[in-house]
This record gives structure tokens, sequence and C-alpha cells, in this order.
């Protein structure tokens, strides 16, 4: 039996979902598509898949009780929180999650899932997670590719090499459906994310992967030994905390920073991807949000307390005061209670550069609401 434990990653901030999403506060703790929050979504659509354990999830350590409270909120309980004293992108995260997995079981595989990405369609989504499975066995570290809908510039590409059929040597008998990693491509340009597309051999790069512990570590070794070191001494030298694993400060801190892509991905010749097609959005901007949010007859997704006359295609959301709009298209109208943000939809990719002018000021609203949540209650 090759047990399958869930890889949570939830430690990112989401500063394009400012002012809703803050360090404090990030866009996985909080309810955007559903009456769950993103993180809870993540673990819940998983329900179904076989061998299933529990999940081991990594976040930062400010959102510790958070993260763990709206896991208790539904139910489950992660095999570990893991926490991050600081970020390190996703190839360390990996690392000490696999180095976790190995402690629990020898054959673990390791389904690695972002905590903050809508999947509208269930099955396909455990289709492409099942096929995965005896390819993990196999020893392939697998990458899923979103099979794109339309010419984004927002997100990196994958292309399409041989499809690994029955009578390759590695490949699972029968399973036709993976395709060896010809290349990983940055964001393109407009003009070259058509031609991808119209190519149909490209495939949008998720964030989402699938490999045994042992094999992935392996590869890890391999191509980045100084960040397997670092991350088997903060994992050696951290400690339990109540429900919490803490990664010793000092020797994470020395971790070299990088994605999985960047340290492993673009090297192993272990690697392939499986195109996935099911309703999936990474909610990096609020651009995305409204792609993806119910509308109404002219267009509009509306959150909260809203009137609106002669409003198009605009995504309106408020957390508590009312907001009044006349006129607009195309725009984003975000209200919370220490703070409003209006963009056109074109332009909320700039967002970011708000609030790094915020941090570089040390405005509080980069940080936190102003209802913050505590363990003990909420302050304001």
């Amino acid at each position: 039996m090759h047990p399958i434990i869930p890889v949570v990653l939830a430690g990112g901030s989401g500063t394009r979902l400012w002012p809703l999403s803050r360090d404090q506060f990030p866009k996985q703790l909080i309810r955007l598509t559903s009456d769950r929050t993103m993180l809870q979504d993540t673990v819940l659509r998983l329900s179904g898949i076989k061998d299933l354990t529990s999940p081991i999830v990594i976040c930062n350590e400010k959102n510790r009780f958070m993260t763990a409270e709206q896991l208790r909120a539904i139910s489950v309980s992660p095999e570990a929180i893991i926490l991050e004293p600081v970020g390190r992108n996703t190839a360390p995260a990996v690392t000490v999650a696999a180095l976790k997995a190995l402690s629990v079981h020898p054959d673990a595989v390791l389904m690695v899932l972002p905590a903050d990405h809508h999947i509208s369609q269930i099955k396909p989504f455990h289709d492409a997670l099942n096929t995965a499975v005896s390819f993990a066995q196999n020893n392939f570290l697998i990458t899923f590719g979103i099979v794109p809908t339309a010419p984004e510039t927002g997100y990196g590409y994958i292309k399409k090499g041989s499809a690994l059929e029955q009578g390759n040597d590695f490949a699972p008998s029968g399973n036709r459906t993976a395709y060896a990693i010809e290349r990983f491509v940055e964001k393109p340009d407009i003009k070259i994310a058509e031609e991808y597309v119209a190519s149909g051999e490209y495939c949008w790069n998720s964030g989402m992967f699938m490999f045994k512990a042992a094999a992935v570590l392996m590869e890890l070794k391999k191509f980045v030994p100084d960040m397997v070191s670092a991350c088997e001494k903060a994992m050696e030298t951290g400690r339990e905390d109540l429900d919490f694993f803490r990664l010793n400060p000092e020797a994470f801190a020395a971790c070299p920073p990088d994605s999985i892509d960047y340290a492993i991905m673009e090297k192993t010749d272990r690697g392939a991807m499986i195109p996935m097609d099911a309703g999936w959005n990474d909610l990096g901007s609020w651009e995305a949000l409204w792609q993806v949010g119910e509308k109404d007859s002219d267009d509009n997704v509306i959150k909260g307390d809203v009137l609106t006359h002669d409003v198009k295609n605009s995504y309106l959301h408020s957390t508590g005061r009312l907001i009044s709009a006349v006129g607009l298209e195309n725009h984003i109208v975000v209200e919370t209670a220490d703070a409003v943000l209006i963009s056109p939809r074109n332009r909320v990719q700039d967002v970011k550069r708000l609030v790094n002018s915020l941090k570089s000021t040390e405005r509080i609203e980069s940080e936190a609401h102003r209802k913050v949540y505590r363990p003990w209650g909420v302050s304001e």
C-alpha cells in the first residue's frame, strides 16, 4: 500500500487580493467562493480519493491558530501542522513535508496542493489525481498542467512532450494520459500566449504535484543538497508546540529559497505532466474572482451590501458599509473597515504595488485588518 498524504501549502499572503487578504489574514483563510474558506475547500474536495490519509499542512506561524481552528471546524485532524518561521518558497516546504511523511510511512505518496486554488469540477480533478497515483508509484514526479481556456499572460506554461504510453519502460501498463515534460516556460507576452494556446501543446503550470516522498527527496538531494541539509537540520532541531511543529528558525532561515519547478522539476529526467480540465483558477487577482463568481443580469458579481445603477461587468464586494455605484463598467470595488480599493479590472495586477507602498511606509493596513483574530478572541 502507498498511502497518499495531502501536503497543503498554506503559507502565502495573497497580496493581490488586498484589502481583503492581508499578511495576518491571507486569502486561503477567507471565504471567497463558497461558505467555506479556501483552505477548507482544498481539504474537503479530496473526499473520495482512495488510500488518503490525514494532511500535512505547512503555514506561516502567525496564522497557525486560525489554520488549526479552520481544520477543526471541518473535523479534520492533520498529521502535522508545520510552521515556517520565514517563507522560503515551495521547494523547502515540500522538503520538510517529505521528511515528515517518511517518518510516518516509507512508501508515502505526497499530493502537493496550494491552499488557495479554486476548482469547480470535482470529478475530472479526482480523475487526474487517480491517474497520477499510478505514475507516482512508479517513481515519476508528476506536475498537473491545466488545459488552457484563454491566452493568459499571468501563468507559466508547460510544453507537452511524448505520451507515456503502454510499452514505455517507465509508464504504468495501459495508462496513456501522462506526458513527458519538454520544457517549462515563464509567463509569456500575449502574442506568444496566443500561439501556445492555438498549438494545443501547452498547459498552464498549476503548482500542484504528486510524487513519492522518497523519490522527490532523492531528486532534491541530487540537485539542491544544501536545501535538504538545511531542512533536515530544521526538522531535527525543531520542536513540538501544542498542535504544531515549529521548524528551527535559524536552520530554516539558512535554507536557500526556491520553487519546486526551479529546484528539481526543470532538471529531473523523472518528470511527467498530467493535463487537467477541472475548472481551475488560482484566484490570483480580483479579476479572477470576477471570472469565477456568480453574475447578475448586468454581468456584475455582487458581495455584501451593494446598490448599483447602470453598472456592468464589475466586481463589488462590501464587508460592512454600503457600496453605492453609478455608471461603472469593468471595475473592481472592495470595501473593508479600514480601506477601499477601486480599480479597472484590467489593472488589478497592480494592486501588489499598492501593498508594497503600504509596507514601505509601515502602514498597518498591509498587515492586519482593524479586527484581528487571536487564539483567545477578537481584538479591534
